[in-house]
Parts: C-alpha cells; sequence; structure tokens
C-alpha cells in the first residue's frame, strides 16, 4: 500500500528535489558573484527531470563522488540526473566572473515559482487520497 502511495507521487517528489537542488545551485552563484573567475552554473531541469524519472525508485542518479576506496557510499539527497554545466556568459567582467545577477535572481523566481506549482498539485493529490479513503471508511 505504501508503496502504491510512493510510486503515485513519484513524478511530484522528483520534481521538488530537483527544484530544490536547482534552487542551491542558483542559490551559489548569486553568493560567488563577487568571487574572481567565479563561472555560473546551471543545468537543464527538463533533461534532469527526464532522466530521473528513468531511474529506478530509490537510485540516485547523481552520486557524491568517492575519491578513495575507505569512503562511505553516499548520495546527493535523492536529486535526479543533473549534469551541471557553465552558463553562457551575457557581459563580461574585468574578474572573469560569469554571475550576472539579474539573470539569476529571474530564474530563482521563475524555480520558487514552479515549486509552488508543484507543491500545490502535490497537495491537492494527497487531498484527492485522503477524501478517497474517508468516503470509503463509512
Amino acid at each position: 500500500m505504501i508503496g502504491d502511495v510512493k510510486a503515485y507521487l513519484n513524478v511530484y517528489t522528483q520534481a521538488l528535489n530537483l527544484r530544490t537542488y536547482r534552487q542551491q545551485v542558483l542559490a551559489s552563484n548569486i553568493a560567488n558573484a563577487d568571487t574572481p573567475h567565479y563561472k555560473a552554473r546551471d543545468f537543464d531541469f527538463r533533461t534532469a527531470f527526464e532522466t530521473a524519472l528513468g531511474q529506478p525508485q530509490g537510485v540516485d542518479a547523481v552520486g557524491m563522488a568517492r575519491t578513495h576506496a575507505g569512503h562511505l557510499q553516499g548520495t546527493a539527497g535523492g536529486v535526479g540526473a543533473v549534469n551541471l554545466q557553465y552558463r553562457s556568459e551575457t557581459q563580461s567582467a574585468v574578474d572573469g566572473n560569469t554571475v550576472d545577477m539579474d539573470v539569476e535572481r529571474a530564474q530563482i523566481a521563475d524555480n520558487a515559482l514552479q515549486y509552488q506549482i508543484i507543491s500545490q498539485f502535490m497537495s491537492d493529490k494527497l487531498r484527492g487520497m485522503r477524501t478517497a479513503i474517508s468516503s470509503n471508511q463509512g
């Protein structure tokens, strides 16, 4: 029963995990806006989402790199296959930094809105399941 619910909500949980990870990447770009030679990074959400849905449940496509055989096997918090790429430079900076604050702010706002929409869809699904369960009770 629980496995069925987990499978039912898998699309939403994968999307929320990817949106959360993307928010972290974008926040990292903003945090490094004044770091010389820092290259802004991002990833294609659609590609990462499609790859994540193709993974067996419970498998994180973004594994932690093990640099020594004695290191523990780690996970990256349940995010799908993410291929971080350097963002195209929109304005040149003297110090080689490629972070454009206007682009980063717009991307963060868009990502936050998408996260809120997915959260609402998931909430609606759970509310529907709760209604179905309560109507069968009596």
